[in-house]
């Protein structure tokens, strides 16, 4: 395969940076560099990938790398492009999906974004395949370049610029993360009563079928979708004794009740 970079650097070793420099490497590209804090951290991965050195230190400046992805905690992203050094022909990219463009500092290397959007986790494989990745960039060529290298791993790459990709990172939390904390609210009601999550599993896997066939709105049903004022008291009964479930159950269900009116 013709690459678009000859070398990556990727400044970062935790659960994004992994994933997606293992699905880099499936399909061929180099690496020079993995940096962490940690060096250990950094020669795992390194390892994994075959990158040429692992580095606890920010100088790249005698990096052969052409492309240095930033993949690191969004809070972190200025500073490091600050403090880092780098070679004069470098481009940089960042993988945050909240944080814009300009955020990355150094003024004289060509900048752009790469976000993958998806939810990362060690031990959990990702089809990088299914995973939308979004791009951004100063320049027309680095856009070409980065669609290249987007295309090599995934089936779904788009153009999004900072301020969408903000809001596209908002709809994402309420999606993945707040969902997440749902189901573990499910969960702590099921654990007191000795049942597994796994009851929910049919229901939750329908639910989200239906939501993205028929659209959210269309999909809703349950108490406060019929407006069952004696269900939704005998829940709210039930979690007396848990009152911040009960304030979530009740914030939620009074949204859906006037959505459905």
């Amino acid at each position: 395969m013709d690459h678009a970079f000859s070398k990556i650097t990727l400044i970062g070793a935790g659960n994004l940076a992994t994933h997606l420099s293992m699905a880099l490497y499936a399909q061929g590209w180099c690496f020079a560099e993995i940096y962490s804090r940690d060096v250990k951290n950094a020669k795992a991965l390194a390892s994994k990938v075959k990158a040429q050195r692992a580095v606890s230190s920010l100088d790249f400046f005698k990096s052969e790398a052409e492309l240095f992805v930033v993949a690191v905690p969004d809070d972190a992203i200025a500073h490091l492009s600050k403090t880092a050094v780098f070679p004069k022909d470098a481009c940089i990219v960042h993988t945050s999906g909240s944080v814009p463009l300009s955020a990355l500092e150094p003024s004289k290397l060509l900048k752009g974004v790469f976000y993958p959007l998806q939810t990362f986790s060690v031990d959990k494989k990702v089809d990088f395949f299914e995973t939308p990745i979004c791009l951004e960039a100063e320049t027309p060529q680095l856009m070409q370049r980065l669609l290249k290298m987007a295309n090599s791993i995934s089936g779904q790459v788009y153009k999004i610029d900072s301020t969408s990709r903000k809001h596209l990172h908002l709809a994402a939390v309420f999606a993945c993360n707040f969902t997440n904390h749902l189901l573990s609210l499910s969960n702590k009601v099921l654990d007191d009563q000795g049942l597994s999550l796994e009851l929910l599993k049919p229901l939750v896997k329908e639910t989200i079928h239906k939501a993205f066939e028929i659209g959210p709105i269309n999909a809703q049903t349950g108490p406060a979708k019929r407006s069952d004022k004696d269900t939704i008291q005998e829940h709210l009964h039930l979690l007396r004794k848990k009152p911040e479930l009960q304030k979530v159950y009740k914030i939620l269900s009074e949204q859906i009740i006037k959505k459905a009116l």
